[in-house]
């Protein structure tokens, strides 16, 4: 007789990590480094490394951070550019992924659907498809490290706009722009006021007869040198090694300052950055039509021009700024409420994002779903009630690398206290269920206001509130002990033998 055919059981392995963009590059890099001998994988729903980079497609794509700071702190930035395109950064991404042996980790294609935690054997059993094939599998792990950032890949946000379907035109969404597209001698109208728009706009001009922004409300912006005279110098006298840290500390001590100066004199704020900007347009410009936001300094993100192209690019006539609420899309182009018209070939709705939770990933814990805005993030790392679960979400107010070098630091130290200690589970507990709480993302960007009722929560005192300061950071996140009151640990026996006493006490 033959023998019965045995199910082969899901592959396992420690940590899984989703997401190959920069934050989940950079978690494994510190796991390899700090954890040697645990294994390990990168599961991306996407055909490509790079996340945001290689996703991408439009003209003049760039960072708004400078990659001193938003690049890597192992890895040294030694591009001329500290301002820098997609290109680059996107090499940059994938040459450390390969030094490291990273790329060999990561599996292309591989798309999570849905996470479920069972404490009786302290894994999670994660539910993947192959985008590629369609085929659908199972993989269990540990510990699992969600980097995939914080909005939909697949789809931008566009308003509805009445009369689009008259326009005789082409709609673009920057999220998805045409491979090759061609807008040579076409004039375009880029409607948003966001870095997407502000970087669009300058990057189109050379080709394009005309390009209007059309804003409906100001943004702050800043103009900023896309090269940093200090950066060359100290590169040509120092090891790029110890340039590069020595550039990494000046700009977050500069991006801090400059946070804290707009939270503290908010008013002070507003009339430099606006002298900045008259400095850098025509006489008479009406500045305080198109560059006066009404919302202080950094209640939304700053938008950084690199080398002021964007007021270069008004000042030359070849772009224009206009503010107002559009009425209706017409056969030629836009309507404004002021009964403005503005004509164009082509129109760029720079509208902003939809925010995805987890990458859409459904997560359950003993069969019970996690409802996100129900959990609180303890140290921005984990959520209340999840257990051996870490995301990643980084600065609003300063480079997103920042915080997420440190967060892998800490998910490191926190493995490591498991090892040595023999426990196998670990889960944030609120000891206050009657705390107060705020979004986890608590600024005003049209795309987070849209997304609340989505996303976790943060509370109102440490660990539970999401830190914006990158020095109050390093002390909880670097120096503090791992341990906490709210942090429960417990190893796998324990476990089992809390769940036979309960079911003999059910009994």
């Amino acid at each position: 007789m033959s023998s019965p055919r045995t199910a082969v059981p899901p592959e396992h392995v420690d940590v899984l990590i989703v997401g190959a963009g920069i934050s989940g590059i950079g978690a494994a890099c510190s796991l390899q480094r700090e954890h040697p001998s645990k294994s390990y994988a990168i599961l991306e729903a996407r055909g490509a490394t790079g996340g945001t980079w290689d996703l991408f497609r439009y003209p003049g794509i760039r960072s708004d951070s400078d990659l001193h700071t938003f690049g890597y702190a192992f890895k040294p930035w030694t591009s001329e550019k500290s301002i820098a395109g997609a290109d680059a950064i996107l090499a940059y991404l994938r040459e450390t992924a390969a030094e490291h042996g990273i790329d060999r980790k990561i599996r292309l294609h591989h798309k999570v659907h849905g996470a479920a935690w069972s404490s009786a054997e302290a894994r999670w059993v994660l539910d993947v498809e192959r985008t590629d094939t369609g085929e659908r599998m199972q993989l269990t792990c540990r510990w699992l490290f969600c980097a995939s950032g914080y909005y939909r890949y697949d789809q931008g946000f566009t308003p509805r706009f009445e009369g689009t379907e008259r326009f005789q035109g082409r709609v673009i969404h920057p999220q998805h722009w045409p491979e090759g597209f061609d807008y040579s001698d076409k004039r375009v109208v880029v409607i948003g006021s966001g870095a997407t728009a502000v970087t669009l706009v300058p990057a189109m001009v050379d080709e394009a007869a005309h390009v209007t922004m059309l804003q409906r409300t100001p943004s702050y912006i800043l103009p900023t040198p896309s090269e940093d005279w200090l950066a060359k110098f100290l590169r040509m006298v120092l090891p790029k090694g110890w340039a590069h840290a020595l550039m990494r500390r000046k700009n977050i001590a500069v991006q801090r300052y400059l946070w804290r100066f707009c939270q503290r004199y908010p008013r002070a704020a507003r009339r430099l950055i606006r002298f900045l900007n008259a400095r850098e347009l025509p006489k008479g410009y009406p500045v305080d039509e198109h560059f006066n936001p009404p919302y202080a300094p950094w209640a939304q993100r700053l938008c950084v021009v690199p080398d002021a192209d964007l007021f270069k690019a008004i000042s030359s006539g070849r772009a224009s700024m206009v503010t107002g609420h559009i009425d209706t899309f017409t056969e030629k182009g836009l309507r404004l409420k002021s009964g403005r018209e503005l004509e164009a070939d082509i129109i760029v709705t720079a509208t902003g994002l939809n925010i995805l939770a987890l990458g859409g990933i459904a997560l359950t814990v003993d069969g019970a779903p996690v409802h996100l805005p129900d959990t609180v993030a303890f140290k921005g790392l984990m959520l209340s009630g999840v257990p051996n679960f870490s995301l990643a979400v980084g600065y609003t107010n300063a480079s997103w690398t920042l915080k997420i070098g440190l967060l892998c630091e800490h998910f490191c130290r926190l493995l490591s206290h498991m090892d040595a200690h023999g426990y196998t589970r670990c889960s944030p507990e609120l000891s206050d269920p009657a705390m107060p709480t705020r979004p986890l993302l608590d600024f005003d960007a049209g795309y987070v206001q849209r997304s609340l009722d989505t996303l976790p929560r943060q509370g109102d005192q440490a660990p539970w509130r999401m830190s914006m300061d990158y020095l109050e950071d390093i002390r909880m996140l670097r120096e503090d002990p791992v341990e906490d009151p709210n942090l429960r640990f417990s190893s796998h026996v324990q476990q089992a033998a809390a769940s036979a006493s309960s079911v003999r006490a059910a009994g």
